[in-house]
């Protein structure tokens, strides 16, 4: 069954870290249609002002990071002695489980800057996992060319046969960056069940059955429930973030860059953040 449209929402403008402006595509507005995923940050600018302040050091606990790089370079160095830069098609995939602290800076003064960062939820028994950290380089994540002429980037995931480079998520996610060219179908079979969505950030086109309605740039689509997404490209080239996972469908408590089940553990992760307990592994 083909998935229809739930729902369309618009990207806004903000800044987070040290003042790095973005684009919030989804955050704690959203949790109960994005569920296993928390947040998505789309940043985009040729101007180092919008850019060059970055993400000093800062803890995470209960969540994945991902962060998948199209332009530029970000330094990245954490807790557990993991350090390397995220260059051009690059992807970063952090599991902070019981707790990690880290900074994520430019690494370059000048020139375009463009990327993404997905937050995804654990459930309650994996929140305390052994935090780990995987570097993906632009060449270990496979291009697909599908009948249709749409190339395919598995980040995570798999199509036609092909399995990206991130396995063993217990949310069974899908990470896909998916280029269309002008007037042509994209299909795509997607677990029923699992919460489902596109992001938009190049072209534009029609989703789902609904020729009649033109989606632009910039724009989130969720889908309802179904077992394929079908895409549509308009008169120029399409371009989106196919993203899919297992909902949870656990209480969120949310405060910052820590998120649990409850008030009690998010006031623990502070205090045992302020108290240097913070870090359960080395």
């Amino acid at each position: 069954m083909i998935r229809k449209i739930k729902t369309v929402m618009r990207s806004r403008a903000t800044s987070d870290g040290a003042g790095v402006r973005l684009k919030r595509v989804f955050s704690h507005g959203e949790v109960e249609l994005t569920d296993p995923f928390l947040l998505l940050d789309f940043f985009g600018s040729d101007n180092p002002d919008d850019y060059i302040a970055g993400f000093p050091w800062h803890p995470h606990r209960g969540i994945e990071t991902i962060t998948y790089m199209l332009k530029g370079e970000v330094k990245h160095e954490d807790s557990m002695g993991n350090s390397g830069t995220i260059e051009s098609g690059d992807c970063q995939w952090m599991t902070a489980g019981s707790g990690i602290v880290h900074q994520e800076m430019p690494g370059q003064v000048e020139g375009a800057m463009m990327g993404f960062q997905l937050w995804a939820n654990l459930p309650s028994e994996e929140k305390m996992m052994h935090p780990r950290y995987r570097d993906i380089k632009e060449s270990d994540i496979p291009e697909v060319i599908t009948k249709s002429g749409a190339r395919v980037k598995i980040i995570c995931g798999e199509l036609e046969g092909t399995v990206g480079p991130v396995r063993e998520i217990v949310t069974e996610p899908e990470y896909l960056d998916v280029t269309v060219p002008p007037n042509t179908e994209f299909r795509h079979h997607v677990k029923e069940g699992h919460t489902v969505f596109a992001y938009i950030f190049e072209g534009q086109g029609f989703f789902g059955e609904d020729t009649d309605s033109v989606i632009q740039s910039d724009h989130l689509v969720i889908f309802e429930d179904g077992d394929e997404v079908v895409v549509t490209s308009a008169d120029c080239h399409l371009r989106f973030l196919l993203i899919s996972g297992k909902p949870i469908g656990e209480p969120i408590a949310w405060y910052g860059p820590i998120v649990m089940n409850t008030q009690e553990e998010i006031e623990l992760a502070f205090r045992e953040y302020r108290d240097g307990t913070f870090i359960k592994h080395k």
